[in-house]
């Protein structure tokens, strides 16, 4: 099937320019960053905008800039410069991560985080390792200036998010530690190598000189309606050494407590047996880059 006729095309060159044209378009109008979802609902008319606005020529909207205590990525930022940089070892690696697996070639060199938050699918790397990793959403408007939007707060449900729609969004600030011990990582499991993941975890630790665990955050993806962090393996692992029995008994009581679904791709019971061993695995990764000062 074809897309639906577009009767406008912008390719704006600035932030301002963008809204601008954002505005004169009202509500027909679809901003374009990657285009790696939005160009798949457009040929099969899940979506039928009239306007498109492609923020590709935004340089603003490209790039990361670190900060005395946070790290700002700008959401034109292409997976595989997220893969690529070392600004996000330690503790925000699972960023990394999560870049490094999603999709294919083609789609990590051309999709954008920013795209894929905004898109806020299901199945999708980025939601579930901006949650564990407590981003802040900066959004743009004409009448109302930017506001700053927490990540759990961001994320409504499948393909629903807190941006309204005459709203663009424009960075995206990781709290970012300047400490050493912390690290994070982020794992899938899917069908297929390159495939959506039918679950995908990150988890976030934080350990002191004697390796005991201070804190620790943990959230899933693949599930309904949206990716959803559990506070209680922070509960369970703090003062804690990092043995696999601590990780396991973390992982399995995610499992219990987040609720899951069946569908074409996996059962309900399979998915928690997946968030615990994954889990399990992913817990254990990211308290090892935190012992060995990833955090640094």
């Amino acid at each position: 099937m074809y897309p639906a006729p577009i009767e406008a095309y912008f390719a704006p060159r600035s932030i301002d320019e963008a809204l601008q044209c954002l505005a004169e378009a009202g509500d027909d109008a679809t901003f374009i960053a990657g285009g790696m979802s939005l160009m798949q609902a457009m040929k099969a008319r899940l979506v039928e905008p009239r306007v498109l606005i492609d923020l590709n020529e935004v340089e603003e909207l490209r790039g990361l800039a670190r900060g005395p205590r946070s790290l700002t990525v700008r959401p034109m930022t292409r997976y595989r410069e997220l893969a690529a940089t070392s600004a996000l070892h330690g503790a925000l690696q699972a960023l990394g991560d999560a870049a490094a697996t999603v999709g294919d070639r083609q789609v990590r060199n051309a999709g954008t985080i920013g795209g894929s938050l905004c898109w806020n699918y299901v199945a999708s790397c980025m939601p579930s390792a901006c949650l564990c990793l407590d981003a802040t959403l900066v959004l743009a408007s004409l009448a109302g200036g930017t506001r700053s939007v927490p990540i759990k707060t961001f994320l409504v449900g499948p393909l629903e998010t807190a941006r309204r729609d005459d709203e663009l969004l424009i960075e995206i600030v990781f709290p970012a530690s300047i400490r050493r011990g912390v690290g994070s990582a982020y794992r899938k499991y899917g069908g297929a190598v390159d495939g959506l993941p039918i679950v995908g975890i990150a988890a976030q630790v934080e350990v002191d000189e004697a390796g005991l665990c201070t804190h620790a955050r943990f959230s899933v993806g693949g599930i309904l309606p949206t990716a959803r962090a559990f506070d209680g393996v922070g509960e369970i692992l703090r003062g804690r050494p990092g043995t696999p029995a601590a990780f396991a008994e973390a992982a399995a009581a995610a499992a219990d407590a987040i609720e899951t679904q069946g569908d074409h791709l996996a059962s309900a019971g399979y998915r928690r047996v997946l968030i615990r061993t994954l889990g399990r695995d992913v817990l254990a990764e990211a308290h090892a880059r935190a012992s060995n000062g990833a955090g640094r």
